[in-house]
């Protein structure tokens, strides 16, 4: 089984492809909404000295309805008063105030809370009293039982993720710094191996966009149009990308062994650019069909993307291979901005024996366990191999096709994800662990 690969934000493509993907990206990108940073809260401030908590600052009359939490932002002066002025606005709409950070600025301090409101109360009703009560630059959006996490507490788990694995960072920074868009921009171009946009000397903070320099060169980027990043946000995301650095490439280790319904073994893991020689030499042994299939571009360029292709610092990759060490299948789940792509390879005498589709449903529940909304395949239209692939995902599918290049995209929403794992959980299974 085979796929193509797209290159977007520093990953290139054959020349041939560029204007005809320009004409139908649009069709299908997904523009999600920006909200400040999810469970980014400190601990809940206590009550002034000798003054005892009332109905609204305990919870106890909103805890007897239903609720909702939201997280809020907003930016007060810096001045005696203030905050207990916006407090004071938020009880008077029995809203609970769970937990409070604040992030200092040259002028005033931008204030996050997470708030537990009476459920018949809208966000704009919560929005007016802290702009009457001195608050602006209020952004305010639903928060869910993740918030809850102590802010030390979760940067704590992020950086533990990101020690483990590399390829945790891109995902690390997007649940640290909230909804934003993160691009890896190599020092040298995939492919070509030109220089490209230098990296920053020392890290920059430019309102909505910071610039850091990757832990291999390059640089990496990350946008949040609409909300300032704070000083805190900046030096927080600094320290993750400086630790990730510090310890250099890693992926975890570990393995599975898989029964092919005719009785072979095949040994899925991750893969890296150690992987690199073995990667090479499947080329060499799959047909031009299935190398133009994969990549949509000149055969001879293959080889050339894989160094990228294999660097966890641009997504995750497995493997595929046999009891002697003979790599058979790739499959490579690609952090792209605000997306997240998919793309396989199958050696050519190893198709149609399920491969593909069981590295297609590990890197789906990747993506998943990411917290990825949707991923997305681009292929041929006669490639009815990954059709199928996934189709068998039983995931809720959307297609666009232009000129034979056809994309192919899964909404992983949580119903579905767990009805999918669910039903191939009771169905026979093709390859067993």
């Amino acid at each position: 089984m085979s796929d193509v690969t797209r290159a977007r934000s520093g990953r290139p493509v054959h020349h041939a492809l560029l204007s005809a993907r320009a004409g139908f990206r649009s069709w299908w990108t997904r523009r999600h909404g920006h909200a400040p940073p999810t469970g980014d809260t400190g601990a809940r401030p206590p009550l002034a000295e000798g003054r005892q908590a009332g109905p609204s600052e305990t919870g106890a009359d909103v805890l007897s309805g239903a609720t909702t939490l939201w997280r809020m932002r907003t930016t007060v002066k810096d001045a005696p008063g203030s905050l207990a002025a916006l407090c004071m606005a938020l009880a008077g709409l029995k809203v609970d105030i769970l937990s409070l950070q604040t992030h200092p600025l040259a002028e005033g301090t931008v204030d996050e809370f997470l708030l537990r409101a009476p459920e018949e109360l809208p966000a704009s009703e919560i929005g007016g009293a802290v702009s009457d009560a001195g608050g602006s630059a209020t952004w305010i959006e639903r928060g869910d039982a993740h918030d809850l996490v102590d802010a030390p507490t979760r940067i704590l788990g992020l950086a533990t993720r990101t020690a483990l694995d590399a390829s945790e960072l891109p995902l690390a920074l997007r649940q640290l710094l909230g909804r934003c868009t993160i691009r890896s921009l190599p020092a040298t171009a995939p492919g070509s191996g030109r220089a490209q946009e230098s990296a920053p000397v020392e890290a920059a903070l430019e309102d909505t966009v910071m610039r850091l320099r990757a832990p291999e060169g390059g640089v990496i980027t990350v946008e949040r149009p609409y909300l300032p990043f704070t000083p805190t946000e900046f030096a927080r995301a600094r320290a993750l990308v400086e630790l990730d650095a510090r310890l250099g490439p890693r992926i975890p280790c570990g393995q599975d062994v898989l029964t092919l319904p005719e009785g072979n073994d095949i040994t899925v893991r991750r893969a890296d650019a150690g992987d690199l020689r073995a990667a090479k030499e499947m080329h060499e042994r799959c047909s031009a069909r299935t190398l133009s299939m994969r990549y949509h571009g000149p055969v001879g360029d293959a080889d050339r993307y894989l160094k990228h292709l294999l660097s966890p610092r641009f997504g995750r990759t497995l493997a595929a291979q046999t009891t002697s060490g003979r790599l058979v299948g790739l499959g490579h789940l690609l952090w792209d901005g605000d997306e997240t792509e998919i793309a396989l390879l199958v050696e050519d005498e190893w198709q149609r024996r399920g491969i593909g589709g069981e590295l297609l449903r590990r890197l789906v529940d990747m993506a998943a366990e990411t917290g990825c909304e949707n991923v997305y395949v681009v292929t041929q239209s006669s490639n009815t191999g990954m059709v199928a692939a996934m189709r068998g995902l039983e995931l809720p599918l959307d297609y666009q096709i232009e000129e034979g290049t056809l994309v192919i995209t899964a909404r992983l929403d949580e119903v579905g994800v767990a009805s999918r794992a669910a039903r191939l959980r009771a169905r026979p299974a093709g390859m067993t662990e």
